[in-house]
């Protein structure tokens, strides 16, 4: 049985093969037990990815379109960009080097936990994560250079990882 840390034993599952991953993603409620069958499959994403920054201002730059996955994020502070690092101007204030893990989707928007156990598992690894949500599924971004470590981390607590390099 694994345990996420932080959870109080009174929310813990105990079940045989089961995991108690703690808040957040989707349905960020409460928490719930998952057993090793229901794990998502994840799948590597090719590209090497940036994160943007740019004024609150600036229009989203054709450039940003290119590659396998873009994120677009406004805010009253900022436009946040995850674009393929190739593409990105060196001018633009950006840090390269992420990957992407995909999870395996649709995901329904009920589902409980998904995010919480990857990051987690990832956490516990020592590793840091920037995680983009859309309509369809999770992405969680580690550094191309913690790649490795990410997926032998995942692969350790079950997950099957998948390349599509």
């Amino acid at each position: 049985m694994v345990v996420a840390a932080g959870v109080p034993p009174a929310m813990r599952h105990s079940g045989p093969e089961t995991r108690t991953l703690a808040l957040g993603g989707r349905g960020d409620r409460y928490n719930a037990p998952m057993t090793a069958p229901e794990l998502p499959a994840l799948a590597l994403l090719a590209d090497e990815l940036a994160v943007c920054r740019l004024p609150t201002d600036a229009s989203v730059p054709n450039w940003a379109w290119f590659g396998e996955l873009t994120s677009i994020t406004s805010t009253d502070d900022e436009l946040s960009l995850v674009c393929s690092a190739a593409d990105v101007p060196p001018e633009i204030d950006h840090v390269a080097g992420w990957r992407a893990i995909k999870v395996a989707g649709p995901l329904d928007f009920d589902l409980v936990g998904i995010l919480a156990g990857l990051s987690t598992t990832l956490a516990d690894a020592g590793l840091s994560i920037f995680a983009i949500s859309t309509y369809d599924t999770d992405y969680v971004l580690v550094l191309g250079s913690r790649l490795d470590e990410a997926v032998s981390a995942l692969e350790s607590a079950g997950y099957e990882v998948s390349s599509r390099e």
